[in-house]
């Protein structure tokens, strides 16, 4: 599993020039799911997502959490994530969960995430414009397998 953090003074999805979801100050976070991940890999990542310091206290240092500042997330399916490029120029995406299996966990890892914070999703499976206001820029790549954060 892998997942794409960026902190975020406003973000929002688009389908067909529409808004369909859209947050304020937190994070986006674009997610990837390859095949065999599970319950316990989106656990390691959403527990580490919910407790990154990486918003700024009364000092400017990145000491304050997504929840201790009350901040949103926007949750996208990202399935490009998972791209396998070694061979060629076109990706091969034969990594990525099938679509049933990973909108079923991608709707856990919602569900899971609003006991923290504010979830706005994109549409599974749509084709999307992303918009954001990228903050720092502060952007950090996560990644689980077999129920642990990879290095």
């Amino acid at each position: 599993m892998k997942v794409v953090l960026q902190r975020v003074n406003s973000a929002n999805v688009k389908i067909d020039n529409t808004i369909i979801s859209e947050i304020q100050t937190g994070v986006v976070l674009l997610w990837g799911i390859k095949k065999g991940d599970t319950v316990r890999d989106a656990d390691v990542l959403i527990k580490k997502i919910v407790n990154l310091r990486i918003f700024s206290d009364s000092s400017g240092k990145m000491n304050k959490s997504i929840q201790e500042i009350s901040g949103q997330i926007l949750l996208v399916s990202q399935f490009t994530l998972l791209a396998n490029t070694s061979k060629g120029n076109r990706p091969s995406f034969i990594e990525a969960e099938d679509p049933i299996n990973a909108e079923h966990l991608l709707s856990y890892v919602s569900k899971e995430l609003t006991t923290y914070a504010k979830v706005a999703e994109g549409k599974f499976g749509a084709y999307m414009n992303i918009s954001l206001e990228n903050d720092g820029p502060v952007t950090i790549i996560l990644e689980s397998e077999n129920g642990q954060l990879k290095l």
